[in-house]
């Protein structure tokens, strides 16, 4: 009998390849299903309108993230990039002829073209540094452009805006786009396809070197890069998909004005990608869902919904500068030591009473407000599923103590949870 033993090399960097192209396509694969189930789950038209919102939210704060996060160029004027994206799009439905002969899914390219236009003329002065001078210009920009959209009424419409009908388009597949959940699967597919793109350009040696530049621009010259052209083309790419979500934002609502491109809206994206975590990928996508509840489910609960949004915006620059994808990512090391179970009971303890607290404090502020705008003669409010009398004093006497009582035993607690999370984080000893 002869046995005869061959081995190939190449087959196990052969499976190390494919399962590494399977962790990497994962999660874009997992992303994509959930995408598309979520309309059989969320079936309102309300709700898919502002799961829209956040699709739209997402590419915009990814796009951001791209200066900020990867580049060190914080901008306060960035919205003008999505907004002039935006109104060519309405600009382009309103051309009935050349509308008619072009499918509305590839509509955020044009968006995106302008957007990246205006990028590359601003990028030619502004980025020759990422410090307060990048920053000042952004914001100049940013108050000219809206100045502009009150005075260049041919393009932005002034006060009004510009409006467009986006079934005017060429069906695309026999799909005109009438009903609200085609318009959420177009843009689910614009955000998988953005995302991807945005993040296949971080793995490019530009997208490596604007991390380089971000950190230490004197010693990436030193290597022969350009730091400033590295960042002139970042710029450029995050006003292409700044551009794209203005489309994106065109297609959903179907009117644009002024609030579009304002230095408010500019905030609200910084706001927006801190909330969720400069530096990481996924912080925009966290940062993007989180604030788009905040604004359409809370706003709908309470008036004083920018006041909570304010202070979480506050309390993450504050304590957790890493934002919820920082928060997130603190947890590999316990994860990666067996010890995340240890963190389990503090984190009940201590947690679930400041959450407690934080809603009687909530309570406090929703009284007060209600106590001092309420029409003469309305003491009653509904906080909570509960209504009440806002002028009774055993009301104030019960959100103060649960107010009191819950920071209270957060606060004691806060010390074992420390303890907790130190050995955690530490190599050795009981997992």
């Amino acid at each position: 009998m002869n046995d005869q033993i061959t081995t190939d090399p190449s087959k196990p960097a052969q499976r190390m390849r494919a399962g590494s192209l399977t962790l990497t396509l994962a999660p874009w694969i997992i992303s994509a299903v959930f995408l598309a189930i979520l309309p059989q789950i969320f079936t309102n038209n309300s709700t898919l309108t502002i799961m829209n919102q956040m699709s739209i939210t997402i590419v915009f704060a990814l796009a951001y993230n791209m200066l900020l996060g990867q580049g060190g160029m914080l901008s306060f004027g960035h919205a003008v990039y999505a907004g002039v994206g935006g109104f060519a799009a309405m600009h382009i439905m309103n051309m009935s002829d050349f509308f008619a002969s072009i499918p509305l899914v590839v509509l955020p390219v044009f968006a995106g073209l302008f957007g990246m236009g205006l990028a590359m003329i601003v990028g030619s002065f502004s980025t020759r540094g990422a410090g307060t001078v990048f920053a000042m210009i952004s914001l100049g920009v940013g108050e000219l452009i809206a100045a502009c959209s009150v005075i260049i009424v041919a393009f932005f419409g002034g006060e009004g805006g510009v409006s467009g009908d986006r079934t005017y388009a060429q069906p695309f597949f026999g799909v005109e786009f009438l009903q609200q959940i085609e318009v959420y699967y177009l843009t689910a597919a614009w955000v998988i396809i953005s995302a991807a793109l945005m993040y296949l350009w971080s793995r490019t040696p530009v997208g490596r070197m604007a991390n380089a530049v971000r950190d230490n621009p004197e010693r990436a010259e030193f290597l022969g890069y350009s730091a400033r052209w590295v960042r002139f083309y970042s710029f450029v790419a995050s006003g292409f998909f700044a551009g794209v979500s203005g489309g994106l934002f065109a297609i959903n609502y179907e009117i644009l004005t002024e609030e579009n491109l304002n230095t408010a809206s500019s905030g609200v994206i910084l706001l927006v990608t801190f909330l969720g975590g400069v530096g990481y990928f996924f912080g925009p996508i966290i940062g993007a869902i989180v604030f788009t509840l905040l604004q359409t489910v809370l706003s709908l609960s309470t008036e004083l919904w920018a006041i909570y949004a304010g202070s979480l915006f506050l309390a993450t620059v504050m304590f957790f500068p890493g934002g919820f994808a920082g928060l997130i990512m603190m947890h590999v090391a316990p994860f990666k030591l067996g010890k995340l179970r240890l963190l389990i009971m503090p984190y009940i303890k201590t947690l679930i009473p400041a959450a407690i607290g934080i809603l009687g404090l909530a309570a406090l502020v929703e009284m007060t407000f209600h106590v001092r705008h309420a029409a003469a003669g309305d003491n009653e409010m509904t906080l909570f599923w509960t209504t009440f009398d806002s002028h009774s004093l055993i009301a104030w006497a019960i959100a103060g103590a649960v107010t009191l009582i819950g920071l209270g035993i957060a606060r004691v607690t806060a010390p074992s949870l420390k303890e907790a999370w130190d050995e955690a984080n530490t190599a050795g000893g009981a997992s």
